[in-house]
């Protein structure tokens, strides 16, 4: 028997324990023989991360594709893993030595700092695998992967060593993101954008050789210029003032005619003395400030690309650390007379830390006359989002990947339809990055991580193996003498003495972009370069189930990687998913406090209420707006499940063995089968099209409303009546239909499904293996003609109870019913349910008449019109009034919202989701207007 109540506390671990002892994940358990296969990779979470809400979301949907799959009786692989996490775990470590006051990186050296990373892993990292097992992820974990274990690491080498053979891979002096704090080029991702209150320092450059021009001060109301003074100076603004040290020209734009006959011509850059050009560029824009912007390559990322294109000297002005460098700094003094100015500048400003110094420059400027004004200015400034800090624009050498070359085929892939973006709108967001995609930098900074396979010998040679001796061997043979690899320290002190027998190599220090391993992730973790029989046969995977952020970062790169490789695509579809946003649309952010854990909600209310609702408001392209008050009612639908089948268990509802739901004769049955496999069909066309909240929808309306609400409703006077043949045939109905359920539910519930298909088994012979391995229902035939009599019924129910309810009618109150128009099938039909009408619409009888009896709600159904006199139950005059005042009340809202949606100041100015948040309010209240017309339109036509 079940017990009273549901306790997924206690439930879920147990379940789990039993899939997993099963070895029931194992890939290829429960398919059938000779099946399709049905793979996918999980994004592998950082081994230093923790379950959040964005992961519950995308396992949540991966381990629905899964089950679903599994249970269709396909071959299914879903293959786990972890990513290394360069940064995050070098960080966790770090943090830890210094807690524990032991020698940091540095003191202890690469070698036993590497070590100790490795030793936290096997002691901490990997935990949200751990609780991807809570959510109920029903991943392979025998083929648990990591993006630094022993295959892993020999596919990167191939990787790297054959790509920078073909000359795809090469190391470049180019901008990077850096990060002062952390020393590391960081990638974009790691790049979070926060909106700063600064300056805007607008600055005067002389114009060499007492130049002028005319300089408009004053502007008509249509922007034409009205008053001019002469200037032998040009004004330039920045948020950044430091970086000026390393102007190398002023840019304005080609059609400016203010500026255009000193294009050619020079100023000379404040404090320091460079004599820079003017160049004229499509950059500067003539409706921005002055027109005229100061260009620095070193420090900026579009003033690198106008760098280049006007060949410009690229001056880096800042050493590592961010601090300011100058008086070693050959590239800032080159070409710039050594006087008294300079001296002062370099004495002022060279070791000083940027922020500092851009204090001291502004006072600098000022002084010598230089500084033009100062705004208030809030803009967005990049930090770091590990480091915490200002990046930087830093001009650096680096290892990159020619991605343009490999982004060809890819682009291709998709525009051909050989992998396929769901929602489709992603493609163009891929197009618009991959068609204007730039080399990728590859090399960071660490020293967690997979180290560069590239040794450095005298006079620029470079050795790109897979191993130590490889390298060793390459260079012997090209300096035809010994050869021997010492640290970088080492090698150079040696190749500055030169003249030794021995030629000194050493090993580059930095390691790859965790994303370059992740990169391989479809094939290296099924045993790539190695020919496995798991590659060959879960190669291409089948769909990739990831977060729009990463589209650039991880999917873009998979696919170059997967065609340059494997010769195919790695997989056919990418579903791309939503965010999870709070319940008013904002983003979860830890300074907000708004973020929701969900570890909390799955202790609260259990995994399946926590997966449902995820799947439930999974619409694609839309964002999911989560409360905590949406997982606790769909706690109640477990709870109505289960006491669905506990209701069913206790009037003698059992599974019988043989049992045809196409031959059962009673009306309710013939009914219930014809639903029950219109559902199906509904939610297995939903998820073959990745529409996971159509297919959880359905499920939930049949559940709910057609199996609890209606089926058991009608099916109670069966179940205590004398008719034994319908007792039985009804009992065997309601528990097939039940099991049929569980099957459906199960990939977005498998926890509370699977207790419920072991325990619902009394009276009946064992289950023959677990839901988790029992075939996808498919189709069960139905019955038109029973469907359409109970759905009639239904609809005749429940707008009776609508009108009710609309018109406040007492709860308790008998009301006759009056029937006007019927044909001989409603006839039929009324005849055959009046005692069911009569108990669940509460009405006292059921009368036919010609002609509409005065004073009634009327309810049209079908040919007939079900009338109810409510002359006498309701207070007319008083309904009327609540009504108005309501409609009014409304009225006043809808006016307030489209005041604020029809302004356009409104629109510009508010976070998107406050102004979905208004047009779903808009939307919700104009739904009521129309429900209190109708309810005041039947009060007029009461009289």
């Amino acid at each position: 028997m079940l017990d009273k109540t549901y306790d997924a506390a206690a439930v879920e671990p147990r379940i789990y324990d039993t899939w997993e002892s099963a070895d029931a994940f194992r890939a290829g358990a429960g398919a059938e023989p000779g099946a399709a296969t049905y793979s996918i990779v999980i994004p592998p979470p950082n081994v230093t991360g923790s379950l959040h809400m964005g992961h519950a979301l995308n396992n949540t949907l991966q381990d629905i594709l899964v089950r679903f799959e599994r249970m269709r009786g396909r071959d299914v692989l879903w293959q786990p893993g972890v990513d290394h996490a360069g940064i995050a775990a070098q960080m966790v470590v770090e943090r830890q030595l210094m807690e524990r006051q032991e020698p940091g990186r540095r003191e202890m050296g690469r070698e036993a700092f590497v070590k100790r990373v490795w030793d936290w892993k096997a002691e901490s990292g990997g935990m949200i695998l751990n609780q991807l097992k809570r959510l109920g992820a029903s991943c392979d974990w025998s083929r648990e992967r990591f993006t630094m274990d022993e295959g892993l690491s020999r596919a990167v080498l191939e990787v790297f060593v054959s790509l920078f053979k073909e000359g795809l891979i090469y190391k470049d002096k180019r901008l990077v993101n850096w990060d002062p704090k952390l020393q590391t080029a960081i990638s974009d991702l790691e790049v979070q954008q926060l909106e700063i209150k600064g300056n805007l320092w607008h600055f005067r450059y002389p114009l060499e050789g007492g130049e002028t021009y005319q300089a408009p001060v004053e502007w008509d109301d249509e922007g034409n210029a009205t008053a001019f003074e002469t200037r032998d100076y040009i004004v330039v603004a920045t948020t950044r003032p430091e970086t000026m040290l390393g102007d190398t020209a002023v840019a304005v734009n080609p059609e400016d005619e203010r500026y255009k006959g000193l294009i050619g011509k020079h100023v000379i850059l404040p404090l320091v003395g460079r004599r820079i050009p003017i160049v004229a560029d499509d950059y500067a824009d003539p409706e921005a400030g002055s027109g005229a912007v100061k260009i620095t390559p070193a420090h900026d990322f579009n003033d690198f690309e106008v760098g280049k294109r006007h060949g410009l000297a690229m001056i880096s002005v800042l050493d590592r650390e961010a601090n300011i460098s100058l008086g070693e700094n050959e590239d800032f003094l080159d070409g710039v007379p050594a006087d008294e100015r300079l001296r002062k500048t370099v004495d002022a400003l060279d070791g000083q830390e940027r922020f500092a110094a851009r204090k001291k420059l502004v006072g600098m400027m000022e002084a010598e006359g230089c500084l033009h004004a100062i705004e208030d200015h809030t803009h967005m400034v990049p930090h770091g989002d590990r480091g915490g800090v200002p990046i930087e624009p830093f001009l650096t050498d680096q290892w990159y990947v020619d991605a343009a070359t490999l982004a060809k085929p890819a682009i291709e892939s998709v525009r051909e339809g050989r992998t396929a973006f769901v929602p489709k709108t992603w493609e163009k967001t891929y197009y618009d990055w991959m068609e204007n995609i730039q080399p990728w930098c590859i090399s960071r900074q660490l020293w967690w991580g997979h180290q560069i396979p590239a040794w450095y010998g005298p006079d620029g040679a470079v050795f790109v193996e897979k191993s130590e001796e490889d390298a060793l061997k390459a260079a012997q043979a090209k300096f035809g003498r010994p050869v021997e690899i010492v640290s970088q320290a080492q090698a150079l002190a040696r190749w500055e003495e030169g003249g030794e027998e021995t030629v000194a190599l050493h090993r580059d220090e930095d390691v790859l972009d965790t994303w370059f391993s992740s990169a391989l992730w479809p094939f290296s973790t099924l045993g790539w370069p190695d020919k496995t029989e798991e590659l060959a046969r879960y190669y291409p995977t089948s769909v990739l189930v990831t977060g729009f952020d990463i589209i650039f970062f991880w999917v873009a790169r998979m696919m170059m990687m997967g065609l340059h490789y494997m010769k195919t695509e790695p997989f056919h579809t990418v579903y791309i998913h939503a965010l999870v946003r709070d319940e008013k649309g904002q983003k979860m952010s830890k300074s907000k406090g708004n973020v929701i854990d969900p570890l909390d909600l799955i202790e609260e209310y259990g995994a399946d209420s926590l997966r449902f609702t995820l799947a439930a408001m999974a619409a694609q392209g839309r964002d999911i707006k989560l409360s905590p008050s949406r997982v606790a009612g769909y706690r109640n639908f477990t709870t109505k499940l289960w006491n669905a089948a506990r209701f069913v268990e206790m009037n003698g509802g059992v599974r019988v063995a043989g049992f045809d739901p196409a031959q059962v004769s009673q009306t309710i049955n013939r009914w219930i089968v014809t639903e029950t496999g219109r559902t199906i069909g509904a939610v297995t066309e939903a998820l073959e099209n990745y529409r996971f909240n159509d297919a959880a929808n359905a499920a939930y309306r049949f559940v709910w409303n057609t199996y609890c609400d209606w089926f058991l409703e009608f099916a109670k006077p069966i179940f205590n009546g004398d008719n034994e043949e319908a007792k039985a045939e009804t009992r065997a109905t309601a528990a097939w239909a039940l099991d049929e359920t569980l099957k459906i539910l199960h990939p977005f519930m498998p926890f509370l499904t699977e207790e419920l298909w072991a325990r619902t088994v009394e009276g009946a012979a064992p289950r023959a293996e677990l839901l988790l391995h029992t075939r996808w229902p498919g189709s069960v035939g139905g019955d038109d003609v029973a469907a359409a009599e109970i759905n009639w019924l239904v609809d005749v129910i429940s707008e009776i109870r609508s009108v009710r309810a609309e018109m406040n009618v007492p709860a308790g109150a008998q009301i006759p019913l009056v029937v006007t128009g019927a044909q001989a099938v409603t006839r039929t039909r009324l005849d055959t349910h009046e005692a069911l009408i009569k108990r669940l619409a509460r009405v006292e009888s059921i009368a036919l008449q010609e002609a509409l009896p005065k004073g009634s709600a009327q309810i049209v159904v079908g040919e007939a019109t079900f009338c109810l006199p409510l002359e006498g139950v309701i207070d007319l005059s008083a309904e009327r009034a609540r009504l108005s005042k309501e409609l009014a009340k409304i009225d006043g809202e809808i006016a307030r919202i489209d005041k604020k949606l029809n302004n356009s100041g409104f629109l510009a100015k508010a976070p998107e989701d406050v102004v979905e948040g208004e047009k779903e309010k808009r939307g919700e209240y104009g739904e009521r207007r129309g429900k209190v017309e109708d309810a005041l339109a039947r009060l007029a036509n009461l009289g």
